[in-house]
This record gives C-alpha cells, structure tokens and sequence, in this order.
C-alpha cells in the first residue's frame, strides 16, 4: 500500500501529471482521484501485457480480481508482482482459460496483452462481458477480425483503446502541437517511414517435449498448431506468420498510426507492397526480413520499409517516420524528433521524457520485469485517456476503429506482397475492389473449434 501512495504523490508531481492536468482539465485530478475502484483483469501476463497493468496501477487507484496465462510459471510470477504493487496487497485470482475468467468476474476493465493471434476473440468476449477493454497493438491477424472488433465494441458501447501509445508520448504531442500544427512544414506530400532493428529471430530449435506447466494448445488457439520448438511466447511467436503478420504489422504500425494521428488521414487510397526473405534463408521465421509498402492518399505518398539486416539509413533513427513539407523536415521517433527547416528558420530538437526519478520501479522494470523504459509516460497518459474516455463513455485517442484501420493497411500491405498487385479497401463494403481472390484473403482459416468472429454477427 506504501508503494501505491508513494506512486501517487510522485504522479502528481510528474511531467506525465502535467500534462494530463492540460489535456483534460479540473478532470484530470477525478481521473487521479476517481471515486469509483476499478476492477481490473489482465489476459496475457507476459512482457507487455504486466507492463500495461503496472502502468495503470501507478496512475489509478483499480483493483487487479484476475490474471490469466497459460503459462503456470509466469501467471505465478505475475500474481506475487500484481500483489505487491496494488493498493490491497491482495493476489488476485488466476486462470488458464480467460472465458472461465470472464463468466466467473465482474470486471470493468480487462487488459489484452496476448500474441496477436487472439486479440480479436478476447476483446469481442470482453465486452461482450460488460469490460472495456485495453488491447495491444496490432488489433487483430486478418482485417475482418478488425471488422467484428469494431462492430462489438460499439454493438456493446463498450470503450476500447488500443496500445498504439504514440499518441500519448509527451514529445511527440509537443511535436504535433509545435511544428505540425503550427504549420512550419507547409505543404506535406511525402512520407517515410522505417525500422531498420535487428528484431527477427531466425533459429531452428528442434522439436520437443511441451512442459506440463504451459497448455500449448491454448496458447495455440484459433491459429494453426505448430509443432512445439520451445516457448513460443518469449518473442519467438514475432517470427511466424501463423500468429502475427510480421514486422510491418508489429512496426510499421506504430509508425504509420502516428502518421495518421499528426496529418489526420483516414483509410489509404490504395496499397501496395513487395519483398520477402531476400538475406536471411535460414532458420525458420517466415517473416519477410526485407519489405518496402506505399500507402497512397491524395497529393500524399507515405512509404514504409523495413530490413532486419545491415545499417540504417539514419542511426539516429532507426525505427521512425519523417514528414517532408515544402518548407521543412520532421524526422521523429518514440527517443527524439528534429524540425529542419527549409531556408530561414529555427531548427528544433526534442527529446523523449523520462521519469526515472518520479518512478524508480520503472527502472528496477527495464530488466525484471522487461518495459520499454521510454515507453513508460506515454503509457501512462494513454492510460488516463482511457479512463477518461470510460468515464465520459467517449472515444478514446486510440479507439478500435483507429487501431484498425492502421492494423488493417498493414495486413493489406502484406496480402499486396503476397498477391504481387496493389490493393483497394471498401471499408462500406468490406471486400477488395475488383478483385475476389484478395477479398478471400481478408479473412485466415481458424482451427477447430474456434469459430471466426462475423462483424455482423458479434
């Protein structure tokens, strides 16, 4: 309980604070103070998945009821970090099927920090349940999955902010607010977006034993079953397509979500997409590891690429997006941004905020358990938009539909590569203009006996 108030006296004292108090007014300190607890539940108790939730603790006084994870080892892991942090002290209950954990709490807000694979599932069941819901980024595996998420969070009038926290990291809102709204880049007509880190895992584990502390096949789920090669949830599961949609669905994402946020672009035009495994044959990730995709929008190209190999183009940026106006160049990351003007002008330098000093357990978290330290104030603020938005029944600065039309334009990008043609998305319609082969593709096969989510249907 000691560390709870010490978390909430350094809250308010942070940058993070600050800029909660601006964002949302005399309403920020009711979302500091709400008079209602929480009830939380956490699906998915890994890296990101107790990332989120600690973060959410240190901003908000919510009652963690449930955890649930196939994994004994790491849900046990999880209970004794969620006991010691929560203002209670209490160990929440723990579950290795989330349905079983859905029927059996009441729940006003459930975490979704599961493989990409069974997002869409868990999130249509939460709400479905009464939660509003906290999903990780991308939303879904195939774009109808998206569909349905959408259609069920406003079916059940449920809120449901995905974690594309670009959108609440503090220099990145002072950059929007400075430079591109204040229209120092003039006229913006190309766009690059890049990660160049060395993030595809590429051995080949032989096949063995599944431990009797892990249910493989519910980590498995609705995606086709693989033969076991070792845990797959330690980061080995980014390298298969069977549960994600490689790094420009995992990267590219993020990038180009921000993109849409800064210059409040919609769906793209059309889509197009090549690459493949052109460096690294061996091992067995089928993730391309060279990519190049272009999203098309009016008098406004934005280019993405990816490589996990060689140098970057910029070492100063190697996971970022540039804006190219006439009268100027944005380069920004979730570390830093630089505004060079074109002629005449101030150029302008921003630096990622931390709070190290504020939050001390963020540092002990950036080796046990794992966060993105830079990360950590931007989830924070995205987690109090979401408590606003539940809290006023609005949508929140991520909503689902956001999310999905930057998780679906990077599906496209690969249903593009794998196609070998661009692609054209009727969202009204929800088919690919013209072309019935791709129209079959916005949907994956599910393995029995999980049904795949209907968006008119859910």
């Amino acid at each position: 309980m000691e560390l709870f108030n010490i978390n909430r006296r350094r809250f308010l004292q942070g940058t993070t604070a600050s800029l909660a108090l601006s964002t949302f007014g005399a309403r920020g300190m009711d979302l500091i103070y709400p008079a209602k607890t929480m009830r939380v539940g956490l699906i998915g108790t890994g890296w990101y998945g107790k990332s989120d939730l600690f973060r959410l603790i240190q901003v908000a006084p919510v009652e963690v009821v449930a955890l649930c994870d196939v994994d004994k080892h790491m849900l046990a892991d999880a209970a004794k970090l969620v006991s010691q942090r929560q203002k209670s002290g209490k160990t929440p209950k723990l579950y290795g099927d989330y349905q079983k954990m859905l029927a059996e709490n009441e729940m006003d807000i459930v975490l979704i920090g599961t493989p990409d694979h069974w997002h869409a599932l868990q999130m249509i069941d939460a709400v479905k349940a009464g939660a509003n819901v906290y999903v990780q980024k991308p939303i879904s595996v195939d774009v109808m999955e998206g569909e349905a998420m959408v259609a069920a969070a406003r079916k059940y009038n449920k809120v449901v902010q995905v974690g594309t926290q670009r959108k609440s990291t503090p220099h990145l809102i002072e950059v929007k607010k400075k430079i591109v709204d204040a229209g120092l880049l003039g006229k913006i007509s190309h766009v690059e977006m890049a990660c160049d880190l060395h993030m595809r895992n590429n051995g080949n584990p032989p096949v063995q034993a599944i431990p009797d502390f892990l249910d493989y096949n519910m980590w498995t789920g609705p995606a086709p079953l693989r033969p076991y090669d070792g845990l797959p949830h330690v980061r080995w599961w980014r390298t298969f397509m069977e549960y994600g949609n490689g790094i420009t669905g995992d990267m590219c994402v993020h990038m180009f979500d921000t993109v849409r946020w800064m210059l409040k672009l919609g769906w793209p035009k059309r889509i197009s997409s090549t690459g493949g495994i052109y460096v690294q044959k061996e091992g067995k990730s089928n993730i391309s590891d060279t990519q190049s995709a272009l999203f098309e929008y009016d008098e406004l190209n934005c280019v993405w690429h990816h490589k996990t190999w060689g140098t970057p183009n910029n070492p100063d940026y190697p996971w970022s997006f540039t804006l190219y106006g006439d009268k100027g160049t944005l380069w920004a990351s979730t570390m830093q941004a630089d505004f060079i003007p074109d002629g005449k002008g101030e150029k302008m330098h921003f630096d990622v905020l931390y709070e190290k000093e504020k939050y001390p357990e963020d540092v002990t978290e950036a080796t046990n358990p794992k966060i993105e330290l830079n990360a950590a104030p931007a989830t924070r603020l995205h987690m109090l938009n979401f408590l606003d938005a539940i809290d006023r029944q609005s949508r929140p600065v991520a909503d689902i539909e956001e999310g999905h039309i930057s998780t679906a334009s990077c599906i496209l990008a690969n249903m593009s590569m794998k196609t070998g043609r661009p692609l054209v998305y009727d969202p009204q319609k929800r088919e690919v203009v013209g072309d019935k082969e791709a129209t079959k593709l916005l949907s994956r096969s599910y393995r029995d006996p999980w049904t795949h989510p209907d968006p008119k249907k859910v």
